[in-house]
């Protein structure tokens, strides 16, 4: 968990990340894929498998690898390279499928019904929430269990934030904290099923999957009940962001705090931004900002906003005019 140093750059009270690019395959998703693979094991099955727009499936054949398992991961044709490549050096039977997320959901499904393989699904496995509900204790442990006024964190499937939230509901039934936070949950603009349900107050309806944060870009959720619960039982809201605010959010994060996120991961802090400028969270409060994922695993977004480095000869004259011309610049 780490602390802002720059809280009057946010106007916030405090602010903490949890920054889970940093464990093992670098992304949230190693908390569900280790629960998997040791039900599994328990089960006494040998192959495990699931579909992923990326993260879920790298971490699943990462920890799969680990414990002697063979993993067979779906991925819509759209994957990162870089999480493609996570896959592919794990040893996953990798089967990319022509089409989005949802078909190659629904092609997972099928082959896992066929096969008779383990399923690390997320919503069909009520299993994995045990994993991914630990990133809410450990927000908890590491404040002391002084629990932050919000907790935001992006959603796609609504597993993540379902899990966030029993985390903390779990805690308040133990009277271990005395609040629940309120949780954001932040989509993309051009996928945003769950802020539609929320803001209309109607039931979740298929969107389209045009967004650039591909780890959330999920058109039709698998878990809805839970990750509109997860906001309306903790008081807290849903909102979106644009992808021009994640690249920017993006930029921001990793200048001011020293944090590479993918873009899904930088969308709950584009999100955060924009909960502030819009005093929705009140600069008296506290908030954790949930990063999902590291910036590695999408480099190719990432470059669309750097530039590309200089480069001069050997020659220090050369270097200092270069300096001078950036410094009138």
């Amino acid at each position: 968990l780490l602390e802002s140093k720059n809280n009057e750059l946010y106007q916030i009270k405090k602010l903490h990340f949890k920054d889970d690019g940093l464990n093992p395959t670098l992304s949230l998703k190693d908390r569900a894929s280790v629960i998997a693979c040791v039900k599994a094991l328990e089960n006494n099955n040998r192959t495990i498998a699931c579909a992923s727009t990326g993260n879920a499936a790298s971490s699943l054949a990462g920890n799969a690898a680990k414990m002697g398992l063979k993993t067979v991961i779906f991925v819509p044709k759209r994957a990162p390279i870089g999480k493609l490549t996570q896959l592919l050096v794990f040893g996953a039977n990798v089967i990319k499928v022509d089409g989005d997320y949802k078909k190659a959901f629904s092609l997972s499904k099928k082959a896992i019904e066929h096969f008779g393989w383990y399923n690390r699904n997320a919503a069909i496995n009520p299993n994995l929430i045990e994993g991914k509900k630990t990133v809410a204790l450990e927000i908890a442990e590491q404040l002391d269990f002084d629990v932050p006024d919000w907790v935001v964190v992006s959603v796609g499937d609504g597993c993540t934030i379902g899990g966030v939230y029993k985390g903390f509901y779990d805690l308040l039934q133990l009277n271990m904290i005395k609040k629940i936070p309120k949780i954001l949950g932040v989509q993309a603009l051009g996928c945003d099923p769950f802020y539609q349900a929320f803001i209309n107050d109607k039931p979740l309806e298929e969107t389209d999957e045009f967004t650039i944060a591909d780890s959330i870009a999920v058109g039709i959720p698998r878990n809805p009940v839970k990750g509109l619960n997860a906001v309306k039982k903790s008081k807290g809201s849903y909102l979106v962001v644009s992808d021009e605010e994640i690249m920017k959010a993006m930029k921001l994060l990793a200048e001011s705090e020293g944090i590479f996120a993918e873009p899904a991961a930088s969308a709950a802090f584009a999100g955060f931004i924009k909960a502030r400028s819009e005093n929705l969270i009140k600069e008296e409060e506290t908030v954790t900002v949930i990063i999902t994922g590291n910036g590695l695993k999408d480099t190719k977004n990432a470059l669309t906003i750097l530039e590309e480095p200089v480069l001069l000869e050997d020659d220090l004259e050369e270097l200092i005019r270069y300096f001078k011309k950036e410094k009138r610049g």
